[in-house]
């Protein structure tokens, strides 16, 4: 594995510190996995991530993208935030996928 060499922007650690919050407060869902929930501390603390890691960032958010048209996703919607929504944001949100979008892997 490549050293760990990628350390979140700061607008990203924000969306980690919300996704944390919100999972702490049971908006995550019964299907929320642990990976996620790892996710979200590593980048709400500032972590640096390896290249694998950053690579998993970008897969899930190939994949997940679609979750954005869901009920509950946007804010000032109702239910929001969707488990959806606090998924996307435990792997850096809007700001992760462009951060990691930039990254030369």
């Amino acid at each position: 594995m490549a050293e760990k060499g990628h350390t979140p922007p700061q607008g990203v650690q924000k969306v980690g510190k919300r996704a944390v919050r919100w999972i702490e407060d049971g908006k995550a869902g019964k299907n929320f996995t642990d990976t996620g929930r790892r996710r979200a501390h590593q980048l709400a603390n500032g972590e640096a991530l390896s290249d694998e890691e950053a690579k998993k960032m970008r897969a899930y958010f190939a994949r997940h993208e679609v979750d954005k048209d869901a009920k509950g996703f946007k804010r000032g919607t109702e239910g929001f935030p969707s488990p959806g929504r606090v998924a996307w944001d435990a792997w850096g949100g809007d700001e992760g996928k462009r951060w990691v979008g930039t990254l030369d892997l």
